[in-house]
């Protein structure tokens, strides 16, 4: 979440208006994220959240909002896009595309209790299971294509070591991706980037994941790998922390296993290399939002240098969970 776009009042009202809404309060610009626009648009009675996608086109945005109303008719702690008079959940605000959805209450929280965590891996399982009768599909548009196209754009940038890993996790990428495992791991629609500034607490209790303009269809254990790359690292020093990272599995495997669809052997096996693809992900978009930003009046990105630590610790420690 980024302000790249001004929304002036009257645009956000006569959003509100159109929606039947009532009239607008206030309207605060969000700071947090890169990718989007976003303000907290209050009315007398409600706080909702208005985003203004910045990169994503008009005819990729339906399967991020059917998604994100499909598991909130389903009873999960997503955001849920509100529909115009004609049924679309696609706006128009100050000539971008544009979104609206209720916000959820609770905070992030820096440093989850293994309890915390645990509810993540829970979630995390749940969405996997309730995504699976999802309306639309759309591959994860930050798969290994784009990969292998964002480390063209910031290979000028990375010299020595950091270019020879590059190569290497490609390379490692491919292989990973061509092996038995991966052909018969399950797939489904992922959120791909569940990290813990996403994910909302009310107490100790998760109250909401929000942010789901990343998701697509991918391996399921791609985006618990995801998850556990963030939830589960010492973020001083991108070290695996072996107790959160078995908390977020348990709290994974054990809703899958209540759902009927236990983890597979092959998913477990994969766990490693999902784990080594996944920080390869989110390094190649943070060298590129540091070496190419965006002009935004509310920005600041993230140092790259956190995913290349994660990503050289999961080259050294192949963890797998004790299930």
């Amino acid at each position: 979440m980024a302000v790249y776009t001004d929304v002036q009042p009257e645009a956000a009202e006569a959003l509100l208006t159109r929606l039947g809404l009532g009239p607008l309060h206030s309207l605060t610009p969000i700071g947090a994220g890169i990718e989007n626009t976003n303000y907290f648009v209050r009315t007398a009675t409600d706080v909702w959240v208005l985003t203004l996608f910045e990169r994503l086109s008009t005819a990729e945005l339906p399967f991020y909002l059917q998604l994100m109303r499909h598991l909130a008719d389903r009873g999960l702690p997503v955001p849920a896009p509100v529909a115009g008079p004609e049924g679309s959940l696609i706006h128009e605000v100050s000539g971008k595309p544009a979104a609206l959805v209720n916000c959820l209450k609770g905070k992030d929280v820096v440093a989850p209790t293994l309890g915390q965590i645990r509810q993540a891996g829970a979630l995390s399982a749940r969405l996997h299971m309730a995504a699976t009768d999802a309306p639309l599909r759309q591959p994860n548009l930050r798969g290994p294509q784009w990969r292998e196209q964002a480390a063209q754009v910031v290979a000028p940038y990375l010299q020595g070591a950091q270019a020879v890993l590059l190569q290497e996790e490609l390379a490692h990428q491919q292989l990973s991706l061509a092996s038995a495992d991966a052909q018969h791991a399950p797939q489904g629609a992922v959120h791909a980037d569940m990290f813990r500034d996403n994910v909302l607490f009310d107490g100790e209790s998760l109250s909401g994941v929000i942010d789901f303009y990343f998701a697509g269809v991918d391996h399921w254990v791609f985006d618990l790998a995801v998850t556990l790359n963030d939830w589960c690292v010492d973020l001083s020093t991108g070290h695996l922390v072996p107790d959160a990272a078995q908390a977020l599995c348990e709290g994974y495997a054990q809703t899958r296993t209540q759902a009927g669809q236990p983890v597979t052997a092959a998913e477990w096996r994969l766990l490693p290399a999902m784990r080594r693809m996944a920080a390869l992900r989110f390094w190649l978009s943070r060298l590129a939002d540091w070496h190419l930003p965006r002009a935004a009046s509310l920005l600041t990105p993230k140092d790259p240098a956190h995913l290349e630590r994660v990503l050289q610790d999961c080259r050294a420690q192949p963890w797998r969970p004790a299930l």
